[in-house]
């Protein structure tokens, strides 16, 4: 009650009304939409930062951004665009027809890793007539240029600073990048020299949270102001229902499908293929799987676009239907199949109940559960699946069903044919009615069984206005919002002022404390037992390197595939592997590891393309702070409950705090964690549902960040401590020595703490040093509840990610950190134990 006591005192403070918090799932893996096809990139950066020639509009049309206006030649070869004048980049530098060239030459150059480059294949030269007027030349016609224009992985990039836009994007938009805090948030700041209206918000801060619970809990505290493509439906309704917020229900670009392998027999059976779509009650899935949220689809293209023609009456549900089909496709007792599932939750939600409705037409389902990574590997590299469930969120990707390598295996010349006649075509009547041709094949021939329309789910603040979030690249447009009052509100993520860093002070006193204690040890113990452990300790890295290297990279998953998406372009593939160094020799790419590590350089990561070492750095300001908070608050109250509790065994008191620990046992960090936030973040207000301000925003904000976490750690842990304590203490109070200095009249609280207490430590040692190294990267779970960016969330990142290098560094930094924990431990045990002391002594 004192620890929860002095997180109330510390108080929130006010902030102004023109910064605003947006929470969203995603973090961008890197910030340049031009190198990676991550949504989330284009979700916060894309129309605020960066901007393109064209833009969509709401429908997946396309309209001006940088370019005016445009005329396509009668022949479709050459497009010519007449460009805004007096646009400036962040970085200073003009926007002119120059730039431009230098952007889409930078895109469709051989060894380009842009994620659409396969798109502007037609474009055989760009050339800059005038400062505001640029003109395409095409090897042929191309109808949906345009479209591919308004796509985030053509926005303008400024010649001076497109190298480093992973990092520091630079674009010509409304807001300007401020910083970036890896695994906790995205800052960007009004731009003062915007060309067109000048936005209302000085500041918006996009805050990822992974955790749908935290998301729940951010929102209900008023942490975040909105929260964009919210992941939990099942609470949607009661944000819906609640005056302080507003919410919007629409659809995304993403079609959510049953794939097929059309490799295998059954499944290459038309019939087959038509009986599953029959079984399918789409609604039915929808209300189980989402809640009642998503629209049902009959083929693979997003109901809000005009061309779009509603086919979902083409297969109703109908089981006498379904088996009659499979009757007649040969297999009247049914057949056996897998289905072979991704992590997100609506594909496990809806694949059961996809095999009950199949079930019910003969069709036995075995599910298998996969990661992502397992997932990309066996269903869409090595075609090894029947049936699986996923959804394609790349806006316009009906051509995909034309690849005769795609995962589907589905090949139609009629379908290839429409195809090549919409890539030809620039007439929008022609080009509306071979996209609806196209819709039709392939409910016609049921590729696949098209379930829903994944739902776009926002919701905001009822008094911040004029935000959007209804785009087809999943945008949030903050370029008009605005508040209608000036709102009190907690904002960690405005600090301006840059004081030292008090983790960098607690680090120099640890390292000063260390080499206190090694001089010390070296005096008793002599410096050839610290050598030794020193070489047992080098020796144990260098095994943990070879052990841990091979491990990364026996696991399946290609890191690759993982960053560039299911449309990539293989050519893109291989320019993107061969500049990662993944296309050498597994042998070279260990000694190169190697090597870095000997001068402290742990390589780059796959993912957020920086310094391995900058990116731990940064995690464990959280992560070492949060474990050693922890541990000091389950030494305390361990010791407290040991102590009273050893000392009043078989009493009353004894027996409560027994049942008290038994408790802390059987309670999950997580479940603690989760009541702690709901009590004292969303019911109290006392303190924030989550994130971690920045030791910059000072000691005790930092801090009381670190509370909540800290306890629902702690708890846990005290009580595992508190047992073995209370357990070791009673052993030793009957041993011999402790009887004899009884006899000569020592008191209990002599016995119990000059006598007893000494000796028990060694197994209450052992447990400390197990519980740091879990504490510090065991706390993923904690870290998800809280949205911290610590370094448990890094290695569960990395791993989802595959970014090897990432992951093999940090295991080797774990494991030094076990080492030199456990070497510690030994020095303690002999410092605090009377008869190892004498026997190193002697």
């Amino acid at each position: 009650m004192v620890l929860l006591a002095g997180v109330v005192s510390l108080a929130p403070c006010a902030r102004g009304a023109q910064r605003a918090i947006i929470g969203t799932q995603l973090e961008p893996p890197i910030l340049d939409p031009t190198a990676n096809p991550a949504a989330a990139i284009s979700e916060v950066l894309y129309g605020n930062v960066y901007e393109g020639l064209v833009q969509f509009a709401a429908d997946g049309s396309v309209l001006p951004k940088l370019a005016l206006s445009w005329d396509v030649s009668d022949d479709g070869l050459v497009y010519v665009f007449h460009l805004k004048s007096g646009v400036r980049f962040h970085d200073g530098s003009a926007f002119d027809a120059a730039a431009a060239k230098l952007s889409l030459n930078r895109m469709i150059a051989p060894g380009s890793v842009n994620p659409q480059r396969s798109r502007f294949r037609a474009i055989r030269a760009v050339e800059a007539v005038d400062p505001e007027t640029l003109k395409l030349l095409l090897t042929q016609r191309s109808g949906g240029l345009l479209q591919s224009l308004a796509f985030g992985a053509a926005v303008m990039v400024s010649p001076q600073s497109a190298a480093n836009n992973a990092a520091q994007p630079v674009g010509t938009g409304p807001f300007r990048f401020l910083r970036w805090r890896r695994g906790d948030s995205i800052t960007l700041e009004r731009n003062p020299d915007f060309q067109g209206a000048q936005p209302q918000l000085d500041q918006v801060t996009f805050k990822f949270i992974t955790d749908p619970t935290a998301a729940y809990a951010a929102l209900m505290a008023g942490d975040v102001d909105a929260f964009s493509n919210y992941p939990a439906p099942e609470s949607f309704a009661q944000f819906a229902a609640d005056p302080r917020f507003a919410v919007f229900t629409g659809t995304t670009e993403m079609e959510t499908v049953l794939g097929l392998n059309e490799r295998i027999a059954p499944l290459g059976n038309v019939l087959v293929r038509r009986a599953i779509s029959y079984a399918l009650d789409r609604r039915a899935i929808i209300d189980g799987a989402m809640y009642g949220y998503g629209t049902p689809i009959g083929s693979h293209f997003p109901p809000g676009n005009p061309a779009y023609v509603d086919l979902t009456g083409v297969y109703p549900h109908d089981v006498a239907k379904a088996k009659a089909l499979l009757a007649e496709a040969g297999y009247p007792n049914g057949l056996s199949m897998t289905l072979k599932l991704p992590p997100p939750s609506y594909a496990r939600r809806s694949g059961e109940i996809v095999a009950s409705q199949l079930a019910q037409i003969g069709i036995r389902v075995s599910i298998e559960n996969l990661e992502w990574a397992q997932w990309l590997d066996q269903v869409y590299t090595r075609h090894d699946f029947d049936m699986s469930i996923v959804g394609h969120a790349e806006p316009l990707d009906y051509d995909i069903y034309a690849r005769d390598d795609y995962y589907f295996g589905y090949s139609n010349p009629e379908f290839k044919a429409l195809i090549v006649a919409l890539d030809d075509t620039v007439e929008p009547a022609r080009r509306r009615d071979l996209l609806q041709q196209i819709q039709r094949k392939l409910s016609l021939d049921a590729v696949n069984g098209f379930l829903f329309q994944y739902p776009r789910l926002d919701i905001w603040n009822a008094h911040l206005h004029g935000i959007s979030f209804d785009n087809v690249l999943g945008v949030v447009d903050v370029s008009r919002a605005y508040y209608d009052a000036a709102l009190a509100r907690h904002d960690e993520f405005a600090v301006q002022a840059r004081r030292p860093p008090a983790f960098r002070f607690a680090g120099m006193l640890f390292v000063a404390g260390l080499a206190i204690l090694l001089g010390l040890a070296a005096r008793r113990f002599g410096s050839a037992y610290l050598v030794q452990r020193v070489a047992v300790l080098l020796a144990t890295l260098l095994a943990a390197t070879a052990v841990v290297f091979v491990i990364v990279q026996v696991v399946p998953g290609d890191p690759v595939r993982y960053m560039m998406g299911l449309q990539a372009d293989p050519d893109t593939v291989a320019a993107l592997r061969h500049q990662l160094g993944l296309d050498a020799a597994p042998w070279q790419r260990y000694l190169s590891w190697i090597g870095g590590l000997l001068h402290a350089d742990f390589g780059i990561s796959y993912t957020y393309r920086i310094a391995v070492s900058a990116l731990v750095a940064e995690r464990l300001q959280v992560s070492l702070p949060l474990a050693i908070y922890a541990l000091l608050l389950s030494t305390a109250l361990a010791f407290c409950v040991g102590l009273f509790a050893a000392a009043r065994r078989g009493r009353a008191a004894d027996t409560m705090l027994s049942g008290i620990t038994q408790l802390g046992l059987a309670v999950p960090n997580f479940w603690l964690g989760m009541l702690l936030v709901l009590l004292f973040a969303v019911e109290l207000h006392w303190v924030s549902a989550g994130g971690f301000p920045g030791w910059e925003a000072g000691f005790w904000t930092a801090m009381k960040a670190l509370t909540l976490p800290a306890i629902a750690l702690a708890m846990p842990q005290a009580a595992i401590l508190g047992r073995v304590l209370r357990g070791a203490l009673i052993d030793t109070l009957h041993e011999d020595y402790i009887r004899t200095a009884r006899a000569k009249g020592a008191g209990g609280r002599a016995l119990l703490w000059r006598h007893a207490l000494p000796n028990a430590l060694l197994p209450v040692l052992t447990i400390v040093g197990m519980q740091f190294s879990f504490l510090l990267a065991g706390g993923v779970i904690i870290e998800n509840v809280f949205f911290l960016p610590g370094l448990g969330r890094l290695v569960f990142q990395a791993i989802v990610q595959r970014d090897l290098i990432v992951v093999q560094s940090v295991v080797l930094i774990l494991v030094f950190a076990v080492v030199s924990v456990t070497f510690l431990v030994d020095l303690a045990y002999v410092l605090v134990n009377p008869q190892l002391r004498a026997a190193r002594g002697a």
